[in-house]
């Protein structure tokens, strides 16, 4: 099987090695598959919502030999696990907003697990804050480029922090403490972002005196302001 991409490969190094995970939201299984061969862990369960990738993710299972290893589930979520089959669920893929749903959705499982390793391909703020806000806190984040994109990647662990401030739930907090060299380019993306969405406003005079366009430029300010350091 060919190596994970660094996207995939970033969420494999946050699983914590020698316990049991679950890969929601599967695809064809590689990361499963890669996390059992390179002897992280020696259990997963691979789900997915739809029949198509559950096969794809069957027929990596079985041209890898990894079938006393890897069990693959259909269903929606988390509801194809059982309290305590897993101390970790990754989450790669999805919006920050569809995660938070997915894990909101299924607390008697959520709460038998331990770490979340969670990959939100869009609004990672609110899934920061909704981490937070649930008996969760960021432990550590990655930024990875995988085929010219940029991904956050964040690693959280059951427990009550105090929350950062909303600037670097946007930036990520551990990736602002450990400055990796992506820093700035998604910093900059960020602010692509924002800026983009503030000119849009700026058509309208109703949506330039509207407190989410204050809001848009403050960001702005503040993200401008975290490009130095």
């Amino acid at each position: 099987m060919a190596p994970l991409d660094n996207r995939l490969q970033a969420v494999a190094d946050f699983v914590p090695p020698g316990l049991p995970a679950a890969d929601i939201g599967t695809d064809h299984g590689y990361l499963a598959a890669a996390l059992v061969q390179s002897g992280r862990v020696s259990h997963v369960i691979a789900s997915d919502l739809n029949l198509g990738p559950c096969e794809a993710a069957r027929h990596t299972v079985r041209t890898q030999s990894l079938q006393d290893q890897i069990e693959v589930r259909q269903g929606s979520g988390l509801e194809p696990l059982a309290p305590g089959e897993v101390d970790t669920l990754c989450i790669a893929g999805m919006g920050g907003q569809l995660i938070a749903s997915i894990c909101e959705a299924s607390p008697a499982i959520l709460h038998s697990v331990h770490t979340l390793v969670l990959q939100p391909m869009n609004a990672a703020s609110s899934l920061r804050h909704w981490l937070y806000r649930h008996g969760w806190y960021i432990a550590d984040e990655a930024l990875a480029i995988a085929d010219g994109r940029l991904y956050e990647v964040i690693q959280a662990r059951r427990g009550h922090r105090r929350e950062p401030e909303p600037i670097l739930l946007t930036i990520g907090p551990i990736l602002w403490e450990k400055k990796p060299p992506e820093l700035r380019h998604h910093i900059e993306s960020l602010l692509f972002t924002q800026r983009r969405a503030a000119a849009g406003m700026e058509k309208s005079l109703r949506a330039v005196r509207s407190k989410k366009y204050k809001d848009i430029m403050q960001q702005i300010k503040q993200l401008e302001a975290h490009l130095k350091w």
